[in-house]
Parts: structure tokens; C-alpha cells; sequence
């Protein structure tokens, strides 16, 4: 007998939608996701392009064609392969430019959402740039979600305001408007900036008010064991003096819980080993012994 035959594209977006939400089951929602997009692009379903060079299908393919992309999205962020998203998606759409408006909101939600805005910044440029997508109801409002969620958090003002500058479909209130929000967005990101920058210059401004305080305390510490060796000297002469230095030296670097292999640390050792050679050359001068008498 005859094979069976395939389930029509709406049939499987019905199924996906249920293994999506009632079951949870996100991995056969994007199988039939990508059943219903295969059949809306092959056999009795695809239809003639048209003059745009846009795939022209039935009434209402388009709109389940769409369906299917969006629960696939979800499917797939559902099971944190988010990185997928925008590739899956073109595979069926092939060029930015034929996105349907939902699947570019998604996407752009998707990505910054998770942090990636220049995933889209491409993609999202070449949408509003094309000129039949200017004739979407949906435009301003997709041009006012690029611009919010990827050009100004990614600091690209001067691209931001070319792209409201040179939009034909924006009427002199809008692009006032959205002109305004790019300004708001470029003092803020100065204002971080100059924040971050004075922060980073008090963090520095205090490892060098420590590390002076404790060049100070190693100093005063060496000045006075030195006076004390001074006043032994001569009655310890056999003292071991490179054991007791060396042990104060550990102490010291113990105290100031200094730890030496954190790199954080290196300056400060550097100096404890210069000022200790310092305070040794100081307290132990060349020994010249005494001629043997014959």
C-alpha cells in the first residue's frame, strides 16, 4: 500500500507546543519543530517565490512556519542551547533580512538576556536596513529594541544615531525621541566609565598607601633589633646572627600575613628583601680579623 502520509506542518506545530509546555519534553518539541519547518519548505507546501525573491507561501504557512521557529527558540533555551538559536533559526529563514518579527524580538530577547547582545548586532542591522522590512507595522518598535538591547549596551552610539538619522520610516517626533534615549545612554555609560576609572585609581592609590605603611613598620622593626645587635655584639660574638634575621624576617612576613605566591605579593616581598639587605649590611659591617702573630 501506499506509505503513510506525512503530518500536515500545523499537526506537528500542535504537538510541539504540548511537548513544550504540558510534558517538558524540549528535545522532541524541537524535533517536531524542525518536521514542521522541513514540510513547510519541501513537497506540496512550498509555493512559488515571489518577485522579492521571498519564498511566497499559502495563507497561513507563513504564520505556522513562525509558530514552530518560536517554540523551537524557547525549546531550546528551555535545554541551555541558546548558542544554537540564531544558526537553527537561519537554517530556515537563510538571510536576516526574511526573519518575521517575532523570531528577530525572540532572538534579540534571547541574546541579551544572556549577555551575548553582539550575537545580534549583525543580524539585527541587516533587518532594519532592508527596505520591505520598513514596512512592517512592527518596525519602530523592533528598531527601538535593537537600539535598547544591543547597539547602547554595547556602547555603538555613533552607530545608534546613524541608524535613527538615516531611517526614512521614523517621523521627526520619533527620531527626536529615540535621539534623546541614545544621548541619556552615551552621559550614563560616561558616567560608569569615569566611576570605574576613579575606582580603579583609589584601589591603587591604597596598595601603595599599605604598602608604604608597611615599608614604615619594617623599618622602624630593623632599626631597632639593629641597636640591640649593636649593644650585644660584643659579648655574643658567636651568636648566629643570620638565624636570628632570617627568623625575624619570616615573622615579620607571617605577620603582615603576606602570602608569597600570590603574585598580589611580589612587590611587597621585593622590598622586604631590599630593606633586609639593607639592615644587614648595616648591622654587619666586613669583619677585618686580626693579623696571626708568628
Amino acid at each position: 500500500g501506499d506509505p503513510p502520509a506525512s503530518p500536515p506542518a500545523a499537526w506537528l506545530l500542535e504537538e510541539a507546543e504540548d511537548l513544550l509546555v504540558l510534558h517538558r519534553d524540549f528535545a522532541a518539541a524541537v524535533q517536531r519543530c524542525e518536521a514542521g519547518c522541513d514540510r513547510l519548505g519541501t513537497g506540496t507546501e512550498r509555493c512559488a517565490m515571489g518577485e522579492d525573491g521571498r519564498a511566497a507561501p499559502r495563507p497561513g504557512s507563513a504564520e505556522v512556519k513562525c509558530s514552530l521557529c518560536v517554540v523551537g527558540i524557547q525549546a531550546l533555551a528551555e535545554m541551555n542551547r541558546w548558542r544554537e538559536v540564531l544558526s537553527w533559526v537561519l537554517q530556515y529563514y537563510h538571510v536576516p533580512e526574511h526573519l518575521p518579527p517575532k523570531v528577530l524580538e525572540l532572538c534579540i530577547l534571547l541574546y541579551s538576556k544572556v549577555r551575548e547582545p553582539q550575537v545580534m548586532l549583525e543580524v539585527g542591522s541587516s533587518w532594519l536596513r532592508d527596505q520591505t522590512n520598513k514596512s512592517l507595522p512592527e518596525y519602530a518598535s523592533l528598531l527601538e529594541l535593537y537600539l535598547s538591547r544591543v547597539l547602547l549596551p554595547l556602547g555603538r552610539f555613533e552607530g545608534a544615531e546613524e541608524l535613527v538619522r538615516g531611517c526614512d520610516v521614523l517621523d521627526s517626533e520619533q527620531q527626536v525621541a529615540f535621539l534623546r534615549i541614545i544621548c541619556d545612554s552615551r552621559c550614563q555609560w560616561t558616567q560608569q566609565k569615569e566611576m570605574h576609572s576613579a575606582a580603579e585609581e583609589q584601589q591603587d592609590a591604597a596598595a601603595e598607601t599599605v604598602l608604604g605603611a608597611l615599608s614604615q613598620k619594617l623599618l622602624t622593626m630593623l632599626t631597632l633589633l639593629r641597636r640591640v645587635l649593636r649593644s650585644i655584639s660584643s659579648h655574643f660574638y658567636v651568636l648566629p646572627y643570620k638565624k636570628m634575621l632570617l627568623a625575624t624576617f619570616l615573622l615579620y612576613v607571617v605577620v603582615v600575613r603576606l602570602d608569597p605566591a600570590s603574585p598580589t605579593s611580589l612587590p611587597f616581598i621585593y622590598k622586604l628583601v631590599q630593606l633586609f639587605r639593607q639592615a644587614w649590611a648595616a648591622v654587619f659591617p666586613p669583619i677585618h680579623r686580626p693579623a696571626i702573630q708568628s
